[in-house]
């Protein structure tokens, strides 16, 4: 009676493998709800991977990874003066993050011996310093345990590798220790632009960070399913749910584990904007308009419509007569995504 995330245990370790040999210097990306298997999960897979370091996306989330993983920890967001102060233990396997040329004195002045990346400013334009602001604090940044830079590209428009070697261009002309024999970490390169990368700059050491690909680049090997809970006959007219509604023609309202505690129908907003996706966007709109919701629920084959708002651990389904229902038990496929949805199991075969 729950929403569970099966796992093919053996075609998933070796994806992750095959990944891992693909991308040296691998750095995977354990952040969030872990993609779906939670970050203490996938702390356990990265050592089992061999890796040195594994990235997290807050401080707080290094509670959950820290006994699970023996090496080092860099933590995505820019360190702030607010940041929490750390256990000396756990301190030494930290890589910060330095955005902002302010952070640093500060940084050092709290942990004299604090390791750190410089985040370079991006087309994405989320943190990150220009290159102004990187030939400044160079003449600090000589002296101090700098662990390479940092780089987060946007996920569209193509190839940033040419924005890259602009940004390395930068680190070079800011002449900061050892440049530019020094360590990149990168996100959202393609394997074929990280291997073009290293052969145009020899003296670099690449570190990808790797999440989404990694842990879910397979999904052939992953499935979710919720539990079919109750089934009920329902009549033209006949009044259902929290809300009062009534059912619009003949059919069954199907009830399923899954709802707004497991992130069951709630949406981010639009990531695309093609043309596509907006008459899309405008037919969801229709429908709703008309108290019809697409849902994540697949029966027969079939996506089925939310009869009402999704409950907090459970959903209504409204199945026309002509389909046949489920039994109760059975499990029904449920098309989610990973990094949004909490699974109640996780399971490998």
């Amino acid at each position: 009676m729950s929403v569970t995330l099966h796992v093919d245990g053996e075609r998933w370790r070796t994806h992750l493998r095959s990944v891992a040999d693909a991308h040296p210097g691998l750095t995977p990306v354990v952040k969030g709800n872990g993609y779906g298997f939670t970050a203490g999960r996938l702390a356990r897979r990265a050592d089992w991977l061999g890796v040195d370091t594994i990235a997290v996306g807050t401080y707080d989330e290094l509670e959950h990874v820290e006994s699970r993983f023996g090496g080092d920890l860099l933590v995505l967001t820019p360190w702030r003066p607010s940041v929490r102060e750390l256990d000396p233990a756990l301190a030494r396997r930290v890589v910060h993050t330095v955005s902002r040329p302010e952070d640093l004195p500060a940084l050092l002045e709290r942990h004299p011996d604090a390791r750190y990346v410089l985040e370079l400013l991006t087309s994405m334009r989320r943190h990150g310093m220009s290159a102004a602001e990187l030939r400044a604090l160079a003449p600090s940044v000589r002296r101090t345990p700098l662990q390479g830079v940092a780089v987060h590209l946007p996920l569209a428009g193509g190839s940033h590798l040419g924005e890259v070697e602009r940004l390395l261009d930068d680190v070079v002309g800011a002449e900061l220790p050892g440049a530019p024999a020094t360590t990149l970490w990168v996100s959202h390169l393609t394997g074929g632009e990280l291997d073009t990368l290293r052969a145009r700059w020899p003296e670099l050491t690449v570190r990808p960070r790797i999440g989404t690909d990694l842990w879910l680049g397979d999904r052939g090997a992953l499935r979710v399913s919720a539990t079919v809970l109750d089934v009920h006959r329902l009549h033209r007219g006949e009044v259902f749910g929290y809300r009062g509604r009534t059912a619009p023609r003949e059919g069954h309202l199907v009830i399923v584990s899954g709802g707004t505690a497991h992130g069951i129908g709630l949406e981010s907003p639009q990531g695309q904007l093609g043309l596509r996706d907006r008459a899309a966007v405008v037919a969801r709109g229709g429908m709703e308009a008309l108290g019809l919701t697409r849902s994540p629920f697949w029966i027969g084959g079939k996506q089925r419509l939310f009869a009402e708002p999704p409950h907090m651990q459970a959903s209504m389904l409204f199945l026309p007569a002509d389909s046949t229902p489920p039994a109760v038990g059975d499990l029904v496929d449920v098309r989610c995504r990973f990094t949004a949805t909490a699974f109640d199991r996780v399971e490998f075969s």
